[in-house]
């Protein structure tokens, strides 16, 4: 049964409605590590593109590889996580993302990198789906704002990458990322005790949250449409994501001309915009809605999307930031949405919408490789203006304050 199982709450009992506050920080410190260390390879492309002399499209080619990994395999983990939990799978996933910056890092040969780059992408596979249930879990309820907090660590993890890079990685070349992989070990840690917590409290936690919860009740056909409109608003704001995080330093290299170093600060300034979207959108999903907000966060990018192509240095910067933090805003409260769609399979649909994310950005970022190898990088930026038109997908989503059911013993899954 799930922790808070898709739940609305009603008056509850208390003990279901304490948000668990210590176990969210943790996993939201674990996921700015896992990220983090993800983020690393983006990060070094433009280092890649020169020793390897890497085309655009072998580019594209390596993040695909990193992203189809973990995309395909997450959902998969999930559905298993959901059938039989397994909280030792917190810590032992780490053990790949350590891996691949191993070999990352002694990579000497262009086959080499793509090994290293499928490793990150189990590690990551393992990571989300479990730890997305874990913060579901200790929510207490508050669902958007568990799970804004989750994701921000990662949003966080995301921006240091290209700043750790800029200083340590462009100094002191590819074999620095050893050094990173040490990370591995102290996320492993501190997600041994989270699986501690997950063994011995969780199922408490969720015989309390099981009192007085109702989940929602929809016809199939309304929540199958629901997650596939969800799933199309996933694309739109990934492959746009993927256009930024895979080749903003390229475009401001070529267009601007910028030294490697100022791109990389420009990368983290949108991601930090990432971040801080995201921390916002869940809390805002809990108080106004998710339509509300998953609108908003679309559609509501279009406009700075369209100047984008079009205007200076100055401009671009301060543009960059307000597209990452609308966009950002999403991905909480359309996580919640599906997981308040599909009762009982919390572990199922996080690792669906983590990995259909994961493998947007990668089919997207190899995609655009070719694109830019064919019509130049700024056409990446031209044609990627009009992606948030999809945005208007969401007047399909079915409402969910309608029917309601009690939470019962057949509704499995955390």
């Amino acid at each position: 049964m799930s922790v808070q199982s898709i739940a609305i709450a009603d008056s509850g009992r208390p003990r279901a409605e304490r948000t668990v506050f210590g176990v969210i920080f943790a996993i939201s410190f674990c996921h700015l590590l896992n990220d983090m260390m993800q983020s690393l390879l983006p990060a070094i492309y433009p280092g890649l593109k020169a020793d390897f002399h890497l085309s655009f499209g072998q580019i594209g080619l390596i993040t695909l590889t990193y992203q189809i990994t973990a995309s395909i395999l997450q959902p998969l983990v999930g559905l298993y996580a959901d059938r039989r939990p397994t909280p030792l799978a917190l810590p032992g996933g780490t053990l790949f993302s350590l891996a691949g910056l191993m070999v990352l890092s002694i990579a000497h040969a262009y086959p080499v990198l793509l090994i290293g780059a499928s490793l990150l992408g189990v590690g990551s596979s393992v990571f989300h789906p479990e730890s997305s249930r874990v913060a579901r879990m200790a929510s207490g309820g508050r669902h958007g704002l568990a799970q804004s907090l989750f994701q921000v660590g990662g949003n966080a993890g995301q921006a240091l990458g290209p700043l750790a890079a800029a200083l340590v990685v462009v100094r002191w070349g590819q074999s620095s990322l050893h050094f990173f992989a040490l990370l591995a070990l102290l996320s492993g840690a501190v997600l041994w005790n989270v699986g501690a917590w997950y063994k011995h409290h969780g199922l408490t936690l969720i015989r309390a949250a099981d009192g007085g919860k109702k989940a929602v009740l929809l016809p199939e056909g309304h929540a199958r449409r629901g997650i596939l409109v969800l799933l199309a608003l996933i694309f739109s704001k990934y492959v746009y994501l993927a256009s930024l995080t895979s080749y903003f330093t390229f475009y401001l290299i070529h267009r601007f001309g910028v030294p490697v170093r100022n791109a990389q600060l420009h990368l983290f300034a949108f991601l930090a915009a990432v971040a801080v979207g995201t921390i916002l959108g869940g809390p805002l999903g809990d108080r106004f809605g998710r339509k509300p907000v998953i609108w908003f966060s679309i559609l509501g990018a279009l406009p700075f999307t369209l100047l984008l192509p079009h205007v200076d240095l100055f401009w671009t910067g301060p543009l960059t930031v307000v597209i990452g933090l609308i966009l950002a805003s999403a991905f909480p409260a359309i996580v919640v949405f599906a997981q308040e769609l599909v009762p009982g399979k919390v572990g199922m649909i996080s690792g669906l919408f983590f990995g259909f994310s994961f493998g947007m950005g990668g089919l997207g970022a190899a995609s655009l490789g070719q694109l830019a190898d064919r019509f130049g990088i700024e056409a990446v930026y031209q044609i990627c203006a009009f992606l948030p038109l999809i945005g208007l997908l969401a007047a399909f989503l079915p409402d969910t304050k309608q029917a309601h059911r009690p939470v019962t013993p057949s509704m499995k899954g955390l």
